[in-house]
């Protein structure tokens, strides 16, 4: 696979390792190959704490509590809907396709409550973010939110990571 994406990630958490972050590169770069993304992009990572997350989640969006993982799309797409090569920053090359927010608390905690491991946690965490980059939603308990969960499960089964 191609590392013609350029993946930053800052930790403003101790304890993020060369291993998580080969592993969240890796699946972004997985993801983005499965939903069709051939062009070079940029995908910006912040790994935080829930107290973090919560900063970001109240400011940016004024929700006043933690959550898992946020993400903010530099484009308004559709599942399946991709931006162009047209839409790549003049100055690198690359398509910004937006940020995304993880709090390692978060990941560790659920890992715990839902028996897996802490690796497959951060996993599903990094899909479910790139989808809502690419336009995938989850706010309806219909359709919507089913073919969410089949990419998550189909990309998640091409990385070997299962539940």
């Amino acid at each position: 696979m191609a590392k013609r994406h350029y993946i930053p990630i800052t930790a403003d958490v101790p304890g993020v390792n060369e291993g998580q972050r080969a592993l969240i590169r890796k699946v972004i770069r997985t993801a983005l190959a499965a939903e069709g993304v051939d062009f070079p992009c940029e995908v910006d990572v912040c790994v935080t704490s829930d107290e973090g997350i919560h900063q970001v989640n109240l400011e940016m969006r004024g929700v006043d509590r933690p959550t898992d993982v946020l993400s903010f799309p530099a484009f308004d797409l559709w599942p399946g809907e991709l931006p162009g090569e047209e839409d790549a920053d003049p100055a690198t090359g690359l398509v910004p396709l937006g940020d995304m927010c993880l709090s390692l608390e978060r990941v560790q905690a659920q890992a715990k409550e839902y028996g897996h491991s802490n690796r497959r946690e951060m996993a599903y965490l990094v899909v479910h973010s790139v989808l809502h980059l690419l336009g995938y939603d989850h706010l309806d308990e219909g359709p919507q939110k089913a073919q969410m969960r089949a990419r998550e499960d189909a990309i998640l089964a091409e990385l070997g990571i299962g539940r």
